[in-house]
């Protein structure tokens, strides 16, 4: 059997949920395939075991690494490629639970729930206002950017709620695609903007959309506006300003840089915005899916087999099509 260390998303340390040892059934599953080296494990022997897994180079048998979800930004791609490590992702178990989460952050700040929650757990509170309303959804325009697997189960979502959908993404969809969702697509960012209630940003991290989404495109949009991030393309300078100016309304993010923001971080300090704890994929079946994902890419990679959701660098894609 071969050994595995299992790992999160995350480039900035060890997040709560590793540091729990693993479901049950999870553990069982991958005994079936491996030694394991869970995180709780590594966490208690580091001074043993981070020597020997200091760097790649000093891994002569690696041949995979396989990361839960879709992002792998936390992955220096190029050199392990250089090393003939493979790498693959797991990008289709995070969309249906990332999608429900976009959903529910709009709805959360539609019809203010954490406000109300606060009130109705304070103290001081000893009757509800008559006048307390929030904004209903029906009706109201979502714009979405990006419109891959993630964006596309968010529109089929929303049009539950009758909402005008416009959408803008690199490449178009098909258009029985776009109908069976009721989305008008947009070539233009910003043809969006302008029209926004609320705007979801379902953006794949790379290079070219590396804050993506700055100052000029909040500015253009309406101030009734809600943003919704569960991507990582927004320059949060930017939108720290615009909400502290009311440039735009409110913002809920599920992505932030660095997580957890530190404690004096002035977005923590603003009351139009929610920050929840980058938990898009945090649902027990996407996790199951992952964890399932990543055994079958890692065993055909030991098998010689072709590997499923490979991750190939940008430089090796060009190569290859030349």
């Amino acid at each position: 059997r071969s050994r595995l260390g299992t790992s999160g998303g995350s480039s900035q340390g060890v997040s709560g949920m590793e540091k729990q040892e693993l479901p049950y059934d999870y553990v069982e599953f991958l005994k079936k395939h491996f030694n394991l080296i869970t995180m709780k494990e590594f966490l208690e022997n580091k001074n043993s075991l981070s020597e020997k897994i200091k760097a790649i180079y000093i891994l002569p048998n690696l041949k995979v690494i396989a990361t839960s979800g879709a992002g792998v930004d936390h992955l220096d791609l190029k050199p392990i490629s250089s090393f003939g490590v493979k790498v693959a992702n797991s990008p289709f178990a995070v969309c249906t639970a990332t999608a429900d989460l976009g959903l529910a952050l709009m709805l959360a700040f539609a019809r203010r729930l954490v406000e109300g929650c606060q009130i109705a757990d304070s103290p001081n509170t000893e009757h509800f206002a008559a006048d307390w309303l929030g904004d209903e959804v029906t009706g109201a325009s979502l714009d979405i950017i990006g419109m891959g697997s993630i964006g596309y189960m968010v529109d089929k979502r929303a049009k539950a709620f009758e909402m005008k959908i416009l959408c803008h993404n690199r490449i178009q969809r098909k258009e029985e695609e776009k109908q069976a969702v009721g989305a008008i697509y947009c070539k233009k960012i910003e043809d969006l903007l302008q029209q926004s209630d609320f705007m979801m940003l379902v953006v794949k991290l790379k290079p070219q959309t590396d804050k993506l989404f700055g100052k000029k495109e909040l500015e253009l949009m309406k101030p009734t506006a809600t943003l919704i991030n569960i991507s990582r393309v927004v320059d949060q300078g930017a939108l720290v300003e615009a909400l502290q100016n009311g440039v735009i309304k409110a913002a809920a993010l599920d992505v932030t840089y660095p997580e957890p923001l530190p404690r004096h971080h002035p977005l923590l300090k603003l009351k139009n915005i929610i920050v929840t704890l980058h938990i898009g994929c945090s649902s027990t079946n996407s996790h199951c899916l992952m964890m399932k994902n990543m055994v079958e890419s890692i065993l055909a990679a030991l098998n010689g087999l072709s590997i499923p959701n490979e991750v190939i660098p940008q430089s090796d894609l060009h190569l290859a099509k030349l």
